[in-house]
């Protein structure tokens, strides 16, 4: 067995021949930053051209980097599993015991290149903790991603601002704190206020995304898929797709934008909800400019206490709210975690809900919402026929029988049903 890793991780000709590729790709692109600089003192027309040139080299090459981490990383998963569960009997204790110690280290692995890579690998890492069909030890040990983001440096988001806005900073506000209040894997925050005095939160993407997100999502797949070939049971090829629709969606800051305002509206006569009012006229596909909202994140129940606020009453508001869009509206919030939802010390029963990162939705097919609302109604009253009815059009058949127990904890033959009817 060691025999054979040492093999594995011996490099080839033709690896050897990639080596000197990425080598000379590091001195051209060196070379081609001193020539810019030489032919830029004498024909400033050529700095331009030459400093976009340039420019996409570095890009290039950082997108090689950032790929060949990812395959080294994909590569000694790999390897973990083909060497340590080797021999082993399957659906043994041993094996069961050994598969979760690969999980884990697998797991962390890919926290690491997630952390070391930044932008659309962290936001995969937190896409993969969120799913429920994941080993536990990914979702785990992934989760610590959500709280991880950091911030770019000022001056590369003035670049965008400026280019989307149109004008200086000095122009539009009063105030711009350049320190952002919060950042993500794609985006940050920053506070402001405007020449009318009101202060606002302005959501600025980073640069470049759009150039990245090609290269690693490519990378991305044919991880998935050559991992998928490897190992014909592994199932989670679709998650790649997935991913790449879901973040297409979460960059369009104008699509964001509507779906705030669309929840808004939804929610105008629930007057524990505030959705913060979008600036249009500052607001562009990189740029989302909003009221200013504050509050404290909703699983902070030691600073909900301090305010005064009942952490039991917000907890039942909150599920109320979900509800809501998943029965009523139809029009469900696709990215719910602490950092999104807000509760502010104001309003009718002492405090409000503030929705916030508004990227990701999910709109249910009307056919689709009615019908889940049936099947709620089923559970409560543990109607099996009309269960059964409603798994075949869900397209589970037989299996819908194990709803109650999914969804309630309770059998169909459950005695509650007799006490309730």
């Amino acid at each position: 067995m060691a025999t054979k890793l040492r093999s594995f991780f011996k490099f080839p000709a033709n690896a050897k021949k990639k080596t000197l590729y990425l080598i000379t790709a590091t001195g051209i692109a060196g070379l081609t930053h001193e020539s810019v600089a030489a032919a830029s003192s004498t024909n400033p027309n050529f700095a331009l051209l030459s400093n976009d040139i340039v420019e996409k080299v570095r890009f290039g090459f950082h997108g090689i980097v950032r790929s060949s981490r990812a395959i080294y990383t994909i590569s000694s998963n790999v390897v973990d599993y083909k060497y340590s569960l080797r021999g082993l009997e399957l659906d043994s204790d041993e094996f069961y015991s050994k598969l979760s110690e690969v999980h884990l280290r697998s797991a962390k692995r890919l926290l690491k290149l997630c952390e070391t890579n930044k932008g659309f690998y962290v936001k995969a890492g937190q896409f993969v903790a969120a799913m429920r069909q994941v080993p536990t030890e990914y979702s785990s040990t992934l989760a610590s991603l959500q709280d991880k983001a950091v911030p770019y440096h000022f001056k590369a988001v003035k670049e965008v601002l400026v280019r989307n806005l149109g004008q200086d900073l000095s122009d539009l506000f009063l105030s711009f704190d350049e320190k952002p209040i919060a950042a993500a894997s794609i985006a940050q925050v920053h506070r402001a206020m405007l020449k009318d005095h009101q202060e606002v939160a302005i959501k600025v993407q980073y640069p470049g995304l759009e150039k990245q997100m090609k290269i690693d999502i490519t990378t991305m797949a044919f991880l998935s898929n050559a991992t998928a070939w490897i190992f014909p049971e592994y199932r989670f090829a679709w998650m790649v797709s997935e991913f790449e629709r879901s973040i297409s969606r979460e960059l369009d800051f104008i699509q964001e934008a509507k779906n705030s305002e669309r929840t808004a509206k939804n929610f105008r006569k629930n007057k524990i909800v505030r959705v913060p009012r979008v600036n249009w006229e500052l607001t562009t596909n990189q740029v989302l400019t909003m009221q200013f909202c504050s509050g404290h994140k909703v699983d902070d129940v030691g600073s909900l206490k301090e305010a005064g606020i009942n952490p039991t009453k917000v907890a039942k508001a909150l599920m109320e709210v979900f509800a809501e869009m998943v029965f009523v509206h139809g029009f469900v919030h696709g990215d719910p975690h602490p950092g999104n939802i807000l509760v502010a010390p104001e309003g009718r029963s002492g405090f409000s809900l503030v929705l916030l990162d508004h990227g990701i939705y999910k709109e249910l097919d009307e056919g689709f919402r009615l019908d889940y609302c049936q099947m709620w109604n089923a559970l409560i009253l543990l109607d099996s026929k009309k269960i059964q009815i409603l798994g075949e059009r869900f397209g589970v058949g037989k299996y819908s029988r194990y709803f109650p127990v999914i969804f309630t904890g309770r059998t169909i033959d459950s005695s509650w049903k007799r006490d309730v009817r």
